[in-house]
């Protein structure tokens, strides 16, 4: 549920050549080893269409985006992730919420990201600088999300996601976030990689994987010739006895509706309903955070709506 009308006719194009995204989950070294791969470059280019981002905005979001597509193959049915960083730098903090059945949104807390000088490196660490980096697990059924949080340590999400599974849940994990930009700023090739330890994983085998991975080639340079997430992983690991699970389709989505926010208009208290209405400004515009999407609506509209939700007649 894309609402976001995209003007720009070169990004239209753009997206309409793309393939639609997708994840895929696979076993390695007799079940040992599990591996969830996702082809994402609709998606990233989607998100930066609805955000309106620059290329240092696209590749902090975009590799949140990554992240969040594939830490929601860890929930099933209804189920959703949220991954959240705040951080005293420049990036100022990032939210993504993504759901198991495919859907990724989220937003920069700084758009644009002010910057005091130009980037001489995509190292991001001081970009970040001192923050906590958490995952909650929103499961159905359950009244309260499930929360881990850790220190930032690296300034790489990669990285830090790594060492977030390694302390709140004991388990070996890497990540690889991938992005591939063309000569005109465009992504062309975005894909990411999730590797976890399965219970009973010999320490030969993580050691193995970690190494192999270090030299892997980039996800979205391959993704960008127009080759598959799958047969990426089963050209890179052919090695390690691949044995492929399932597919699943991915794309950026968001659940907000212009009914949501008639109902949050409805729910103010009286003084501030009040207020829209002697103050405005008219139209009243109202922004989802999570796709931009915004929503209008006329002073003729408020007062019918807000004598509504007081049970008087207009």
């Amino acid at each position: 549920m894309i609402k976001k009308k995209i003007e720009d006719r070169d990004l239209q194009e753009h997206l309409a050549a793309l393939s639609d995204d997708g994840r895929e989950v696979f076993l390695l070294h007799d079940d040992q080893i599990r591996v969830t791969a996702i082809a994402a470059t609709k998606l990233i280019n989607q998100m930066r269409a609805n955000h309106d981002l620059g290329l240092l905005e696209t590749y902090v979001l975009g590799q949140a985006f990554l992240a969040g597509g594939l830490l929601s193959a860890t929930v099933k049915g209804n189920d959703r992730i949220q991954l959240n960083i705040e951080c005293g730098g420049p990036i100022g903090g990032v939210f993504v919420e993504s759901w198991a059945a495919g859907a990724v949104r989220g937003y920069l807390k700084h758009n644009p990201i002010p910057l005091k000088e130009s980037l001489k490196s995509l190292d991001l660490n001081e970009l970040y600088g001192p923050g906590f980096l958490s995952v909650s697990k929103i499961l159905e059924g359950h009244k309260t999300p499930f929360t881990g949080q850790t220190m930032m340590a690296y300034g790489d999400l990669a990285k830090d996601l790594a060492l977030h599974y390694h302390q709140s849940e004991q388990t070996p994990t890497m990540f690889v976030l991938s992005l591939h930009f063309d000569k005109r700023g465009q992504v062309t090739g975005s894909g990411a990689l999730f590797l976890q330890a399965m219970p009973g994983c010999s320490e030969g085998i993580l050691d193995e994987l970690e190494e192999l991975s270090s030299k892997l080639p980039s996800i979205g340079a391959w993704l960008a010739e127009g080759k598959t997430i799958r047969s990426y992983v089963e050209k890179q690991f052919e090695a390690s006895q691949v044995r492929h699970l399932a597919s699943q389709f991915m794309a950026f989505s968001c659940p907000c509706s212009r009914e949501q926010y008639t109902r949050y208009l409805k729910q103010l208290n009286k003084e501030e309903q009040k207020d829209i209405l002697e103050n405005g400004p008219f139209p009243l515009e109202l922004v989802c955070a999570n796709c931009n999407t915004h929503y209008h609506y006329e002073r003729f509209e408020l007062e019918h709506l807000l004598s509504e939700a007081e049970g008087v007649t207009v």
